[in-house]
């Protein structure tokens, strides 16, 4: 269930729901206003002024004990009362409550806390009291009182007492007095006093009397005055005299100083010592006083009764304070927590808190009157923002305090007595549309922002701190407390301190105490050294860091910011290219430059343009941000000696260069999150690495490689199978020169981060039998020849004069020659009965090649032919058969015997070889290419005297790109082809 804004739970009285100005006046009660009527309604109403009164525990004592006094009871009373209290702590208001009361008599016994007095006093009504008032501040003894108004004319506080209390003839009595300004005597006095009934005289505001009238002597006759005035009150049953001495002491000269002690001396002597307002009771003063109260809802007491809702926003504020007792002071009492938040409803306890241990202490604060001027102003701003929808606060809080009100930051400074601090209050809390608080939550996440915390603690500090009077900070446990409410995450506390203390100029923190003061800080000399701070260093800078997160790492060296394709050299081996900030991803041109780079060298082609990795900034606004940062505290550092900063300063300098040149660093690693490279589609990808940070590898390559290591980008190294799948069709021999630029060259091949590794995979190749590695001599024999035998990695060398060759190849080349054919010469022929022919026989292996033969068995199925192959035909006629044997291997050819003339009929001829040349031309389109090579081109290419020929044309109506016509020479270069092509 959603709590209750305060405002729609309690009523403030009427001028602060009209939000009319407020002065401090309007809580400064002017008896001599009371007395003739001309008060404000809240003062001059007593039954108004009774409902709105808080009876202290001192102020009910006192009363108490003047209604007993007047009432003619001697015992446990004082007729003499000295109300030497603090300025502003209430004394006009008990001498406004004592008027009430003695002027009224029984009428006032029905008033709203009377009975409370009467049962103290231990009578059953208030008397009927003739009732005299002195206000020093209203008093003027050169021009006097009267003698315009139809009264006579009163020059001396003792004519004024007399005509109060006895009219004309009263002030008969003292004419002498009034004209030779010489206080009257006890006896002179007497005769003032009227027979038979109650007298009460109220002093106030004696000091500025005295203070105007030291030099004409009425002030030492004043001292007189009282003096004879106090013993007389002592000898009577029913007389009562209370005095209100001081001014403010801020106002006192050395001579008020010395009156002060002395009739301060004069009345704690004859009279009683009167404090009236106690801290613990201030909260239901204040309540009394703001806000428009239910006389139902009043305890016995005289405490304000809660309703439902307000008590339930009373416990769930409780209920976070326990939830987080060890976060919040120690001297808060969490075990009452409920008790308190309910005694200071609908303000969190910690506004008046501070007033009660902080303010109090401070030379111009004014402790009853000043609270409730600045509480009266507050509750008026917060009313009206409620009702309009800016805020909703459950209570009113010291965080909402307004001080973007101009008439609210004077009342507070007046009682500061600081008004210097408008400039740390506008700049760093509120007040401007750009004050750091408000900057702050308006750029922070919603929680935050909807709360206004940064704004909120921003003016707790303020108030805790009270402007570098005493006790100037505010520690992290108040402020916890005083913004604490329901729902409140506590760690977004710290993360809104963090963030005032990196951008407030007059917010001073250490040890993680906090407070606002007149001296700029840190800050506002790093704003102003950071406007200072040109360009060209800024730039200077981000390039030097980065190149020192770009470190050398894994055997790569980083070529740092080229803006021209030849700063990038073509080679076989990976290279990373970082480009300078400036080409970020938010500009469009750069990818189409990074594209351009990449298959350009120069004014040629790039080979090796599958090497190239381009580590590329998101944006290089952020970068110069933090750069031009970390050169402001580093300038600072340089002059901190000119510049006198205190030892704190030094430390807190100290922490924030250290973190500004982290803070550099770090948005390195955030700016450089994207990588581009060739895609295996021929085209530039880009690989966006996320969030990254420095805690994430040991340097950026090493991160980089790492991420296009686990998407097969980049690889260590790769299988001889790798090799073997990946054999170009043309090729018997491949280079190894060629094998190692094919990995830097085609997109379609693994990057190797170490291009040495290849010849590891030849290695293990090798001794695997998967392939062989060979030296090729002028006559085409293979010497080195090495397959299936351990060679090491360093003993293979990139060279276009040593190969790789498949283990189909090498058998033919390790296996020992066995005699599998023989083949013999002629194989047909036709010759007469005697004559001879000899036969030839020769060898061949398993893989066709011819073999030397010996030992040759020769026979004949006719006729006769000798070891050496010599046949001798006999007269027989006919066809018979030649054999040749070497072992189990044989071979046959066939003669035929005839006489010339009568030969018989040719025998039929053998198959025809055939024809020994085959050619073709035509057109095969490009998408029967493959089949073309499958079932034609393969028949031969196992055989000797296959030759191929191409003639390529490729014509296109929308012209051939530069980028394709280059493309195609880099393959053509790569299959070892010449790469010369004719352009129209």
């Amino acid at each position: 269930m959603a709590l209750k804004p305060w405002y729609k739970v309690v009523t403030p009285r009427e001028d602060l729901r009209e939000g009319k100005p407020l002065d401090a006046a309007e809580f400064a009660v002017h008896l001599d206003q009371v007395r003739d009527g001309r008060a404000p309604a809240d003062y001059q109403n007593p039954e108004r002024f009774f409902e709105r009164t808080y009876l202290t525990q001192n102020l009910t004592a006192l009363a108490a004990e003047v209604i007993r006094r007047l009432s003619g009871i001697k015992t446990e009373t004082s007729a003499v009362f000295n109300m030497a209290t603090q300025f502003g702590g209430g004394k006009t208001h008990a001498l406004t409550l004592l008027y009430h009361l003695a002027k009224n008599g029984p009428s006032s016994n029905k008033w709203v806390g009377v009975d409370k007095l009467l049962a103290k006093a231990g009578v059953r009504s208030v008397p009927q009291t003739a009732t005299a008032i002195f206000v020093g501040t209203e008093f003027d003894s050169l021009i006097g009182r009267g003698g315009n108004d139809g009264t006579p004319i009163r020059k001396t506080p003792w004519g004024e007492i007399a005509f109060q209390l006895a009219g004309e003839q009263g002030l008969a009595l003292v004419a002498e007095h009034e004209n030779k300004m010489i206080a009257p005597a006890g006896d002179v006095i007497r005769r003032l006093l009227p027979k038979g009934k109650p007298c009460l005289i109220l002093f106030d505001e004696l000091m500025n009397y005295v203070s105007r009238n030291r030099k004409s002597g009425l002030s030492a006759q004043l001292y007189d005055f009282l003096h004879n005035l106090s013993e007389t009150a002592r000898g009577e049953d029913n007389m009562v005299l209370v005095v209100s001495i001081p001014a403010s002491e801020l106002e006192m000269t050395a001579e008020d100083q010395s009156d002060y002690d002395r009739l301060k001396k004069l009345l704690d002597r004859l009279g009683k010592a009167v404090i009236i307002s106690a801290e613990a009771e201030t909260s239901e003063i204040i309540r009394r006083r703001l806000f428009e109260w239910d006389p139902r809802a009043v305890s016995a007491d005289g405490r304000v009764m809660l309703t439902r809702d307000a008590i339930q926003v009373c416990n769930e504020y409780a209920d976070w304070v326990v939830d987080h007792r060890q976060q919040i002071p120690g001297w808060f009492p969490v075990d009452h927590a409920r008790e308190v938040f309910a005694a200071t409803y609908p303000f969190h306890p910690m506004v008046l808190s501070v007033f009660e241990r902080k303010w109090q202490a401070l030379p111009r604060f004014q402790q009853t009157r000043g609270i409730l001027r600045l509480l009266a102003l507050w509750v008026a701003r917060a009313y009206q923002e409620g009702f309009k929808g800016a805020h909703r606060d459950p209570l009113i809080s010291l965080g909402t305090a307004p001080l973007d009100d101009p008439l609210f930051r004077a009342a507070v400074f007046e009682q500061l007595g600081e008004p210097r601090l408008e400039g740390a209050v506008t700049a760093d809390i509120c007040g401007k549309k750009d004050s750091f608080a408000v900057r702050l939550d308006n750029e922070a996440v919603d929680t935050i922002r909807k709360a206004h915390l940064h704004r909120k603690v921003a003016t707790v500090i303020f108030f805790e701190s009270n402007g570098g009077q005493l006790r100037g900070e505010a520690t992290v446990p108040e402020i916890r407390l005083a913004v604490a409410e329901p729902e409140l995450d506590i760690g977004n506390v710290e993360m809104a301190l963090e963030a005032l203390e990196s951008s407030c100029f007059f917010l001073s923190v250490e040890r993680n105490r906090y407070r606002f003061s007149l001296t700029p800080n840190l800050n506002k000399l790093l704003a102003d050294r950071r406007a200072s701070i040109q360009a060209d260093k800024i730039d200077e800078r981000v390039r030097s860091e980065i190149q020192k997160v770009f470190t050398e790492g894994n055997g790569i060296k980083p070529i740092f910011f080229p803006e021209k394709s030849n700063q990038i050299p073509d080679r076989p081996a990976l290279t990373l290219v970082v480009l300078s900030p400036e080409h970020s991803m938010q500009d469009k041109k750069t990818l189409e430059l990074i594209e351009s780079m990449t298959r350009e060298y120069g004014t040629s082609a790039r080979t090796f343009k599958s090497a190239l990795i381009w580590a590329v900034a998101d944006t290089d606004a952020s970068l110069k941000e933090e750069a031009r940062k970390a050169l402001a505290w580093e300038d600072i550092r340089s002059e901190q000696d000119e510049l006198r900063l205190d030892e704190s300063q030094k430390r807190q300098l100290a922490e924030n260069l250290k973190k500004a040149q982290r803070d550099l660093k770090e948005c390195v690693w955030r700016s450089y999150k994207n990588v581009a490279l060739l895609g295996k589609d021929n085209t530039i990808r880009v690989v966006d690495l996320g969030l990254v940070h420095s805690s994430a590898a040991d340097t950026m390559v090493a991160l980089i490689l790492n991420r296009l290591r686990q998407d097969g980008d980049v690889e260590e190294g790769v299988s001889p199978n790798f090799l073997v799948r990946n054999w170009p069709p043309a090729f018997k021999e491949w280079s190894t020169k060629a094998v190692r630029d094919a990995f830097f060259a085609s997109p379609q091949f693994p990057r190797l981060l170490n291009v040495e590794s290849i010849k590891e995979t030849i290695a293990r190749g090798v001794s695997s039998e998967l392939i062989a590695y060979v030296g090729k001599s002028a006559d085409g024999s293979y010497e080195p020849f090495y397959f299936g035998v351990s060679i090491a990695a360093s003993d293979v060398e990139f060279s276009e004069d040593m190969f790789i060759i498949t283990a189909e190849e090498a058998r033919k080349h390790i296996e020992p020659p066995k005699l599998t054919n023989l083949v013999i010469s002629p194989q047909d022929v036709l010759i007469e009965p005697g004559k001879k022919h000899t036969f030839m026989a020769r060898g061949l292996d398993q893989h066709d090649r011819e073999i030397a033969v010996t030992d040759i068995v020769w026979r004949a199925t006719g006729g006769t032919i000798d070891q050496d192959g010599v046949f001798q035909a006999g007269q027989d006629e006919g066809t018979f058969v030649i054999i040749a044997t070497v072992g189990t291997v044989s071979g046959q050819a066939r003669v035929n015997i005839t006489r010339r003339g009568v030969m018989p009929p040719p025998p039929p001829p053998p198959p025809s070889p055939g024809p020994t040349r085959l050619s073709w031309s035509g057109d095969v389109p490009p998408q029967k290419w493959m089949n073309f090579y499958t079932k034609v081109l393969s028949k031969f290419a196992v055989g000797k005297g296959l030759k191929i020929s191409i003639n390529i044309q490729v014509t296109q109506e929308e012209g051939i790109s530069v980028q394709k016509i280059e493309e195609t020479k880099i393959a053509l270069r790569e299959l070892g082809l010449k790469d010369e092509v004719e352009i129209s």
